[in-house]
């Protein structure tokens, strides 16, 4: 059965994050005269230049982008922190919200901030429609061992607050494919690539690679400085609480969790300023990497896009 009969007038909700597999698939759905509405879930913690992207310039090519976020009420306290926070970064952060809401940071067994920023308010939204909607997103197989078992279509799965089918059009695309769609509409992707980011999405995202917080802290410090202001707030809070109940914090709460396991195999947080230095060592990080290539040298090549003038990119 061809996609557009499986569809059958069914509304095509694509999720769009700004990257390049999104950006492709929607463009995709137009080559294909697949009706679609483009969704962005705005977490609060994207950087600068990815919401230009989805504001200023995807629009052009994809069409109206709806914008959906998690409301966070806090006790007036945690709000007048939350709204020093938003005034430095220049916009409502859900994010920041419900790391103060929770009195502590997502990690990897309490992935809070998928569900949270994420899942729920798309899944909100799609109950809100009064017709049978496809949960429509970019994911390709050869980027991961687990994205390479999923299937192009699937049933809403029974744990997920999203009720709706899932389609995976650019299950079986390379980043050729990715690339080539890219250049017959002309249309550039996120300029964060050409920036050293690999990925598109939090600024950063608990699970960073070392590059990638390397290339954050060079880029962007103010991040980094929310970061830490964040885990001074986070952390006075946690220990008040673990005082207040007679128990002794193990550890203080941070951003990362550490990259490298202590002796006793345990792996606590460090702080964001350990972790920047950690991410400027060489491999094994044990030594300074002076002298690092930089990531964007090989961005717009591994785009095939270096010949587009530079004022483009």
């Amino acid at each position: 059965m061809k996609p557009i009969d499986r569809i059958a007038g069914r509304h095509v909700v694509a999720s769009v994050s700004g990257g390049k597999d999104s950006t492709a698939m929607c463009l995709h759905l137009r080559e294909l005269d697949i009706p679609f509405e483009p969704v962005f879930m705005d977490t609060g913690w994207e950087n600068a230049e990815t919401y230009r992207y989805i504001r200023e310039e995807l629009p052009n090519y994809i069409g109206p982008i709806r914008w959906l976020r998690s409301e966070v009420a806090l006790p007036p306290d945690l709000e007048a922190l939350a709204q020093v926070f938003e005034v430095r970064m220049g916009h409502y952060s859900a994010m920041i919200r419900w790391v103060l809401k929770k009195g502590m940071f997502p990690s990897g067994s309490r992935r809070y901030c998928t569900e949270e920023l994420k899942v729920r308010p798309m899944g909100a939204y799609v109950d809100s429609l009064d017709v049978d909607a496809i949960n429509t997103v970019g994911i390709r197989a050869e980027e991961s061992e687990a994205r390479r078992l999923m299937p192009e279509w699937e049933d809403a799965p029974s744990a997920s607050f999203i009720d709706a089918e899932v389609w995976r059009p650019l299950i079986a695309w390379t980043l050729d494919d990715v690339v080539a769609i890219h250049k017959r509409h002309n249309i550039m992707p996120n300029r964060s690539y050409f920036s050293g980011s690999k990925r598109v999405g939090c600024w950063p995202c608990i699970r960073s690679a070392k590059a990638e917080i390397r290339n954050i802290a060079d880029i962007d410090p103010a991040r980094v400085a929310i970061i830490r202001d964040l885990e001074e707030i986070v952390g006075t809070r946690m220990q008040a609480r673990a005082d207040a109940k007679g128990k002794t914090l193990e550890s203080l709460p941070h951003w990362f969790q550490i990259p490298l396991k202590q002796a006793d195999g345990k792996s606590p947080g460090w702080p964001i300023d350990k972790v920047v230095e950690w991410s400027r060592t060489a491999h094994g990080g044990r030594q300074v990497e002076l002298f690092a290539a930089k990531p964007h040298e090989t961005g717009c090549m591994r785009w095939g896009m270096c010949d587009m003038p530079a004022g483009e990119k």
